[in-house]
């Protein structure tokens, strides 16, 4: 009785399973639909991005610096040709020349002295907009919350006579900077 009983079950799940062929037609069957409308969808899009031409602004050392117009996918070299080419006091490494162009882009080319002046302040700046304690000069240090002259001039003197700091932690050993003051002033210090 209970084998028959198993029996039927079984016969009743193929029954309504469709013995698994249908279904796997009916999966491979979505599966393809499913690739083929994203396959639509992908020519739809290129079809849709038309290559438009760009505008871009070329200043700076060039010889006729202007607005000129590009077709779409042209490079930053093909802009400075444009533009009548670099001038003699132009870095040509202050521009990537293989770079895309984008519409409304603007191209400044640097001269020598402009890319140095711009090399400087950045090698003087420090990630974050933190204090550099090695080389902040005393106005900079007086930046930092709690730093007023005093303690800039201790900052000084402790720099000249040591050589500079090892670590950001090193600077609790000013008088006047202990742990309190180092809590509050160590998120706008560093000493690289």
């Amino acid at each position: 009785m209970k084998k028959r009983g198993f029996i039927a079950g079984c016969m009743f799940l193929l029954a309504v399973s469709g013995c698994g062929q249908a279904k796997d037609a009916y999966f491979t069957e979505a599966f393809e639909q499913s690739a083929e409308t994203e396959t639509a969808c992908v020519y739809e899009e290129e079809d849709t991005t038309k290559a438009l031409p760009c505008f871009v602004y070329i200043c700076g050392a060039v010889a006729q610096p202007g607005v000129y117009e590009l077709p779409a996918k042209s490079r930053v070299y093909e802009a400075v040709r444009m533009a009548g080419g670099l001038t003699a006091e132009a870095c040509e490494d202050s521009v990537n020349q293989a770079e895309e162009v984008t519409d409304g882009q603007m191209i400044k080319v640097l001269t020598e002295q402009e890319a140095a002046e711009a090399q400087e302040v950045e090698k003087n700046e420090t990630p974050g907009g933190k204090v550099n304690i090695n080389s902040a000069d005393a106005a900079e240090l007086m930046t930092i919350p709690g730093i007023g002259a005093s303690k800039a001039e201790s900052i000084l003197a402790y720099r000249r006579e040591s050589g500079g700091f090892a670590s950001v932690e090193e600077i609790m050993n000013i008088t006047g900077i202990k742990e309190g003051v180092y809590s509050r002033i160590k998120d706008y210090i560093t000493v690289n």
